[in-house]
C-alpha cells in the first residue's frame, strides 16, 4: 500500500512540474489580439519595418489584416499560443459572406482564415481582390 501511495505522489509531483513548465514557457492559453496597438507590435515582429497605416481586427481577436503605406497587406492569424503572418500577393482567395471575410494564401500549411471584420469586411474584400 505504501508503494502505491509513493507512486501516486511521484506521479502527481511530475504532473505539477510539467504544468508549471508549460506555464513558464507560455504554452497553451487563449492568446488573442487585444487591440490595434497589439496588432502593430505583431506586424513589426513578423516583418521588421512593417508599419501599418490601416488595420482590421477580427471581432474575436484571432486574426487581422494590416496595410502599410506602400499598399502591402499582411494577414495575421492565431497559431497555437502565438501568431503567424503572411504578406498577401495576387495568388490569394478572397470570399465575402456578409461580415465574414475568408482569405486563402494558397499555402497548404497556412490554410484559409475566416475573419469577422464587421462593417469593414466589404471594403477589405474589394481591396484584396485588386491585389
Amino acid at each position: 500500500m505504501s508503494g502505491q501511495l509513493l507512486q501516486f505522489g511521484g506521479s502527481l509531483l511530475a504532473i505539477l512540474a510539467l504544468a508549471w513548465l508549460a506555464h513558464r514557457l507560455g504554452l497553451g492559453g487563449d492568446t488573442r489580439i487585444r487591440d490595434e496597438a497589439h496588432l502593430r507590435e505583431l506586424a513589426e515582429e513578423a516583418l521588421c519595418g512593417f508599419d501599418p497605416v490601416e488595420i482590421a481586427l477580427d471581432r474575436a481577436g484571432v486574426g487581422g489584416l494590416a496595410r502599410n503605406a506602400q499598399g502591402r497587406v499582411m494577414l495575421l492569424r492565431r497559431h497555437g499560443a502565438h501568431f503567424a503572418s503572411r504578406l498577401l500577393d495576387n495568388h490569394l482567395h478572397v470570399r465575402l459572406d456578409r461580415h465574414l471575410l475568408e482569405v486563402g494564401t494558397g499555402e497548404r500549411r497556412f490554410d484559409r482564415v475566416i475573419l469577422d471584420l464587421g462593417d469593414q469586411a466589404p471594403a477589405w474584400a474589394a481591396s484584396l481582390r485588386r491585389l
